[in-house]
Protein backbone atom coordinates (compact mmCIF):
# COMPACT_ATOMS: atom_id res chain seq x y z
CA UNK A 1 0.00 0.00 0.00
CA UNK A 2 2.85 2.39 0.83
CA UNK A 3 4.50 1.86 -2.55
CA UNK A 4 1.20 2.48 -4.31
CA UNK A 5 0.72 5.82 -2.52
CA UNK A 6 4.31 6.87 -3.30
CA UNK A 7 3.71 6.09 -6.98
CA UNK A 8 0.43 8.03 -6.92
CA UNK A 9 2.18 11.10 -5.50
CA UNK A 10 5.05 10.69 -8.00
CA UNK A 11 2.51 10.76 -10.84
CA UNK A 12 0.71 13.77 -9.35
CA UNK A 13 4.00 15.70 -9.36
CA UNK A 14 4.21 15.13 -13.14
CA UNK A 15 0.80 16.70 -13.77
CA UNK A 16 0.86 20.12 -15.44
CA UNK A 17 -1.72 22.04 -13.41
CA UNK A 18 -3.56 24.99 -15.00
CA UNK A 19 -2.62 28.50 -13.98
CA UNK A 20 -5.12 30.59 -11.99
CA UNK A 21 -5.90 32.54 -15.16
CA UNK A 22 -6.64 29.37 -17.12
CA UNK A 23 -8.70 28.00 -14.24
CA UNK A 24 -10.73 31.22 -14.08
CA UNK A 25 -11.30 31.22 -17.85
CA UNK A 26 -12.30 27.54 -17.93
CA UNK A 27 -14.67 28.12 -15.02
CA UNK A 28 -16.37 30.98 -16.88
CA UNK A 29 -16.72 28.79 -19.98
CA UNK A 30 -18.37 26.03 -17.91
CA UNK A 31 -20.74 28.46 -16.18
CA UNK A 32 -21.70 30.09 -19.49
CA UNK A 33 -22.25 26.70 -21.15
CA UNK A 34 -24.43 25.47 -18.27
CA UNK A 35 -26.56 28.63 -18.42
CA UNK A 36 -26.98 28.46 -22.21
CA UNK A 37 -27.85 24.76 -22.16
CA UNK A 38 -30.21 25.26 -19.21
CA UNK A 39 -32.09 28.00 -21.04
CA UNK A 40 -32.18 25.93 -24.23
CA UNK A 41 -33.42 22.77 -22.50
CA UNK A 42 -35.90 24.72 -20.37
CA UNK A 43 -37.24 26.56 -23.42
CA UNK A 44 -37.51 23.36 -25.43
CA UNK A 45 -39.32 21.66 -22.53
CA UNK A 46 -41.74 24.56 -22.22
CA UNK A 47 -42.48 24.71 -25.96
CA UNK A 48 -42.97 20.96 -26.30
CA UNK A 49 -45.19 21.01 -23.21
CA UNK A 50 -47.33 23.71 -24.78
CA UNK A 51 -47.58 21.75 -28.03
CA UNK A 52 -48.58 18.60 -26.12
CA UNK A 53 -51.11 20.53 -24.05
CA UNK A 54 -52.73 21.98 -27.18
CA UNK A 55 -52.83 18.59 -28.89
CA UNK A 56 -54.27 16.85 -25.82
CA UNK A 57 -56.88 19.49 -25.08
CA UNK A 58 -57.47 20.21 -28.77
CA UNK A 59 -57.10 23.94 -28.30
CA UNK A 60 -59.49 24.19 -25.35
CA UNK A 61 -58.41 26.66 -22.68
CA UNK A 62 -57.44 25.13 -19.32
Amino acid sequence: MGQFLREVFDELRKVVWPTWGELYRYTLVVIFTVIVLGVFIGGTDYLLGEVARRVIYNGAAH
